[in-house]
């Protein structure tokens, strides 16, 4: 049966008029017999005080004995009948009780003894109602909301309270001598309750059978096997004790000591009520959808504190209704936790037992407080005397309970940390369940990580910690208080064995145990590989394996970002943290599955990030102003651009091709690597424009076909590069020629455009710059073709999100100082040229200095060194290049070489690292992929640390972010560890979509996961290989042959460093394919490699006949650097004709 939208509707209203005439009711029969004892004492003085106290305790035994005595009979029928049939019951009931009492009092209007009986029958009526109101609470609300629900049932409990108390006494007053005018407004309220009553939710009986006998014993049984249950139970009736003697004692107070009137004797405890009630949702909202006992100490400390300060001081009104006010507060921060941990620790089937033998030791603890107010009253105690009493019997209850639970303090501390610093947000939070053994397995990021967990839960966690850590004089208080296992590596197998018996043990006894299987903080950004202690933990257990993942606490001030812990400042405060709790996985679940489950996670939290991140050219404009005076681009024309320069120029730039941009949304640009490339496209991002670079190197039907494909009316070039380059512009587009607008933009122009970079705000920037709608992470930012170097090129829309998210991701693995620059030679057009050099160095303040050539090896290496180059990003081809002509000390100043687009072969690799002291390391990416999805990073070295972030003939590991999967190529089924097979990526970097082509689009995007249409390996550890495309797969005789394969094999028998073989296939009519090698090598030395490669074990349908060897003056290469594999195979079928009939 579905549930209403709004299941407390209703509970909320009956229970708001069942509380309002219970304590207007008793504050009238507590009136009514102060009164009477008017004529005999007086109105005031110690008698009238004392007989005062003693009728007012009389009068509350009166209402509580009943909750008491018969709270187990309402529990046996709060389960054995539904909640919601006992509710409508009980309200239908108390409408005949409030018309009795009405009636009572007009025969009578002074009478007070027969509305006893009635006050007496009320409590009754209470006493049955509460299992039933606060049991149901877990039936129709989900376990995430029981706090909250709490939360709003207190507060108009409390609301009740207060307006029942304050009312009963003005009805009073106001009636006069017809007090039975007030019983009959209380009875129009009890019928409305009754009405409300109906939209309360169907719910089922918990249970059939048992007794009252059976009932006690049941709910004794499971207060007895839950500490926590039963401290639950403790504190809610050391709370009600006190409440109770408070609440007694301050209507005295409030006559005695501030000399009010009837009417307004209720007033101190109403504001108390009033201060409950926001209490109560301060606390469901503190709670942050989970059951929160953190809030216990805070609320036991505040309700000592303003005893006190009442008691002690004696504020006069004003200052006692304010403290009354914060009492309130206090006590709400107490009474939600309390209740909400017995809904939920108390068994489903018994949960209406549990709650009703709780109501016994509660209304018996109500029963003692009050009579405990009367007997101090009786010994000498001033009003005021007694709620320092009372302040003293919280302070040693606290103290006591506390000490049971100490946790509770270090999860108040976690309260502020993540109200204040942190802004926690938790999914799948109910795949952990409420009670039974379970085993956390999250990823570590930093020092934090613990209690960032402990804060997204509500059950109490069991850590496995370094013992380093545990036995740390800060920490260690901390560690014992959360009952953590300390594990260590120098006491030898035994002692790890022991820890993670002890483990196993506490997962018997039904707890949640937490290791962090990567075994150390990571420093590299990356997941690490997972450590196998956690299956022996498991192992012959029926307990789950929570996949856990803990997203943005990189970048924190603890995690080891920029390589420092604690000595930077946060980005943002409050800093974001996503905490995804995984579906359960059995027991025997492998390694590489809990990893891999881990990793998902954090893909799905990644684009989580999406709500929360600017458009680029947002964060570009806060990026240029936190450093307005660093270096952010250079080049040969202009040797120094700074952050402010960088932001002026694009807005000045955007203001002049305005008027040229009008009514298009994409625009192209026809530029190389440089300062104006640069300008051009931050200012077409300003302006709200797509910017479309076009492939210069593919020629002009290439461009041309790009162009008319995105529909380009203009693009932007330059007239020095387009004579340099001898470059024909595309069809169809007017070209914007940079040197021309730039003349336009005049001193009064760049001023204008300088302020705005200053100070303006970012919506104001952008309509100054023509953007004509406010901007989205989703929309397309820039359309990038591909190389075209197996087909047709097709355009690639990459939006805002898939661009920074590859930005952050990749700043995640990349260690940038704020001393580092970039070698931006790879163009625009390219993917890696557009995301990284432009976007992530200008994000992430990394300097770029450009330049339009890869191939003008001389003024590379000048550039390197003049500019002290640290991040070189490079195909190996190019490489090949540097290898040759640059000198070891030109590179010196190198911190990381990072390769891509193609396979880096181990001979260059070598040789690179032989010359210049720095190993290259492989990256791998597509244009779909806004480029990058794995790349190898920086490892770390230090005493007792070693993290690997490269391993050779590796690309490295995914990105933070995505998600990985290895599947067989035709039935797309996950293949385990080191099996290769087809590689698909899903991640918030992957593209929307090709333009214009929805059909394609279709075919490489399956359920969100992009086929990347390459051969791989993923290892256990989570390093991937990239065998090749399986475009560059021949199939012969049924048989698959790797083309890179066949490539590698020649090049080691050539023992070459630079790559002078390309092979392709071509068809054949009796195998289906044929191999076709193109070299650049002298033709006889094809024979000898081919017995070298026949002798090396290659497989003999690998090896390439002699005459399908073809001799070429160069390899035919892209602008990017990779070969040309459309031109390899066109060669190939020009040099061998037709197909032929073997191989």
């Amino acid at each position: 049966m579905s549930q209403p939208r709004h299941p407390l509707r209703g509970l909320l209203a009956a229970q708001f008029f069942g509380a309002f005439n219970d304590n207007a009711w008793k504050l009238i029969v507590a009136l009514l017999a102060i009164r009477a004892i008017a004529p005999e004492v007086g109105t005031s003085g110690p008698a009238f005080e004392t007989e005062s106290q003693w009728r007012t305790t009389f009068a509350f035994v009166v209402f509580t004995a009943p909750l008491m005595l018969v709270s187990i009979p309402a529990g046996v029928l709060a389960d054995r009948l539904s909640k919601r049939t006992v509710l409508i019951t009980l309200k239908a009931f108390e409408v005949l009780l409030m018309a009795g009492g009405t009636a009572v009092l007009f025969v009578d209007p002074s009478q007070w003894k027969l509305p006893l009986v009635v006050l007496g029958l009320m409590g009754v009526h209470s006493a049955f109602f509460s299992p039933a109101k606060y049991g149901i609470l877990p039936e129709i609300l989900p376990h995430e909301q029981l706090s909250a629900g709490n939360g709003w049932l207190e507060m108009w409990t409390f609301l009740a309270i207060i307006s029942g108390t304050v009312a009963g006494g003005a009805l009073l007053d106001l009636a006069g001598k017809s007090s039975w005018m007030a019983g009959s407004v209380l009875t129009v309220l009890a019928g409305l309750g009754f009405l409300a009553s109906w939209a309360v939710p169907r719910v089922r009986p918990a249970r059939a059978e048992g007794g009252v006998a059976t009932t006690a014993k049941m709910a004794l049984a499971a207060m007895r096997s839950d500490r926590i249950l039963r401290l639950a139970v403790v504190g809610t009736v050391l709370f009600w004790a006190t409440a109770s003697l408070v609440g007694q004692d301050i209507l005295i107070y409030g006559k005695a000591v501030l000399g009010l009137r009837d009417r307004a004797v209720g007033l101190p405890l109403g504001i108390l009520g009033v201060g409950t009630a926001a209490g109560a949702i301060l606390a469901g909202k503190l709670s942050a959808s989970k059951v929160e006992y953190g809030l216990l100490p805070l609320g036991a400390v505040g309700l000592t504190l303003f005893l006190i300060l009442v008691g002690a001081f004696t504020p006069g009104i004003l200052g006692t209704l304010i403290l009354m006010a914060l009492l309130g507060v206090a006590s709400g921060m107490l009474v939600v936790p309390l209740n909400a941990l017995i809904q939920w620790r108390s068994p489903e089937d018994r949960r209406g037992a549990v709650i009703a033998l709780s109501n016994t030791f509660v209304f018996g603890g109500i029963l003692a407080g009050s009579l405990a107010a009367s007997a101090l009253s009786k010994a000498g105690l001033t009003a005021s005397g007694i709620l320092l009493a009372a302040s003293v019997s919280t302070a040693a209850g606290t103290v006591w309970v506390l000490s049971l639970l100490p946790d509770a303090f270090l999860r108040l501390i976690l309260i502020f940390l993540t109200h204040s610093v942190y802004r926690l947000t938790v999914r799948g939070r109910e795949h952990v369940p409420p009670r039974g053994g379970v085993l956390l397995v999250p990823n570590h990021v930093s020092f934090v990580d613990g209690l960032l967990l402990l804060a997204s839960l509500d059950r109490p966690i069991r850590f496995v910690v370094a013992a380093s850590y545990f036995h740390h004089p800060l920490l260690r208080p901390f560690m014992r208080s959360l009952g953590a296992m300390p594990i260590t590596n120098s006491g030898g197998p035994r002692v790890i064995l022991r820890t993670l018996r002890d483990a196993g043990r506490h997962l018997d006894e039904g707890e949640i145990v937490c290791i962090f299987a990567e075994g150390q903080i990571t420093r590299t950004g990356m997941l690490l590989p997972f450590q196998r202690g956690f299956e022996r933990i498991v192992k012959g257990r029926s307990t789950p394996i929570i996949p856990v993942h803990l997203d943005r606490v990189w970048g924190s001030i603890f995690s080891y970002a920029g390589g420092r812990f604690l000595s930077k400042i946060p980005e943002r405060i409050p800093y974001p943290v996503t905490v995804s709790f995984g579906p359960p996985l059995p027991p025997g679940t492998p390694v590489h599955e809990v990893r891999r489950a881990v990793q998902d996670l954090g893909e799905t939290a990644w684009a989580l990030r999406k709500g929360g991140s600017p458009p680029l050219h947002h964060a570009f404009v806060r990026a240029m102003r936190r450093h307005p005076r660093r270096l952010v681009w250079a080049d040969l024309h202009r040797p120094r651009i700074s952050g402010i320069r960088a932001l002026a120029g694009s807005i000045a730039l955007a203001r002049a091709l305005r008027p040229h941009w009008h009514g298009q949304q994409r625009v192209g640009i026809l530029l190389p690597p440089s300062v104006a490339g640069a300008l051009v496209n931050f200012a077409a991002a300003m302006a709200g424009r797509t910017s479309v670079n076009l492939n210069y190197t593919a020629g002009r039907a290439a461009m041309t076909s790009a162009a008319r494909q995105a529909g380009l009316a203009t693009v932007v070039t330059s007239r020095t590069f387009l004579e340099r380059a001898k470059l024909e512009l595309p069809d169809g587009s007017e070209p914007l020629l940079i040197e021309e607008v730039a003349t336009r933009v005049g001193r009064g122009e760049r001023l204008l455009a300088l302020l705005l970079a200053l100070a303006a705000p970012l919506r104001l920037i952008e309509r100054a710059c023509g953007m004509r709608d406010r901007p989205s992470t989703d929309d397309v930012a820039t359309v990038i073709f591909s190389s075209g170097s197996t087909g047709e090129p097709k355009g690639v829309e990459l939006t805002h999100f898939n661009i920074l998210s590859n930005v952050e991701a990749a700043a995640q693995v990349f260690p940038i100082q704020p001393t580092d620059r970039l070698l931006g030679i790879l163009p625009f057009f390219h993917s890696f040229g557009y995301t990284v050099t432009l976007w992530l160095s200008a994000l992430r303040g990394m300097g770029v200095v450009f330049h339009p050539s890869p191939l003008d090896v001389g003024a590379i290496g000048d550039l390197v060194e003049r500019f002290r180059i640290t991040f070189l990003v490079a195909t190996p081809t190019f490489l090949q290049l540097y290898l040759r002509r640059c000198t070891p000390g030109q590179f010196g100043s190198l911190r990381l070489v990072l390769t891509g687009a193609e396979k880096l072969p181990e001979r260059l690799a070598q040789a690179f690292e032989d010359k210049f002291g720095i190993r290259p390391v492989e990256g791998y990416g597509t244009t779909e992929c806004a480029p990058i999805i794995a790349a190898s990073g920086m490892g770390f070295r230090t005493a007792g640390f070693h993290q690997v972030a490269a391993r050779r003939g590796h690309v490295g590991q995914p990105l933070p972010g995505m998600a990985i999967r290895i599947v067989d190529p035709e039935s797309f089924e996950a293949l385990p560890p080191g099996t290769p097979g087809m590689l698909l990526v899903k991640g918030s970097n992957v593209m929307r979509g090709y333009l214009g082509r929805p059909d394609l689009t279709a075919g490489v995007i399956r359920d969100g996961w992009y086929i990347t249409g390459d051969i791989a390996v993923m290892g256990e550890d989570g390093f991937l290989q990239i065998t090749d495309r399986l475009a560059r797969f021949s199939k012969i005789g049924g048989e698959m042959v790797p083309h890179g394969r066949v490539e590698e094999a020649l090049h080691e028998a050539a023992a070459v460093d630079t790559q002078v073989f390309a092979v392709t296939g071509i068809p054949d009519e009796r195998k289906g394919e044929r191999l076709a090698v193109l070299h650049t090598l002298d033709e006889t030395a094809i024979p000898g490699l081919l017995e070298q490669v026949a002798a090396s074990g290659l497989p003999k349908l690998f090896i390439p006949r002699r005459d399908h060897f073809v001799k070429v003056d160069a390899l035919p290469v892209l602008g990017s650097g990779k070969l040309d594999l459309r031109q390899v195979k066109r060669l190939a079928l020009e040099r061998l004709g037709a197909p032929a009939g073997d191989t």
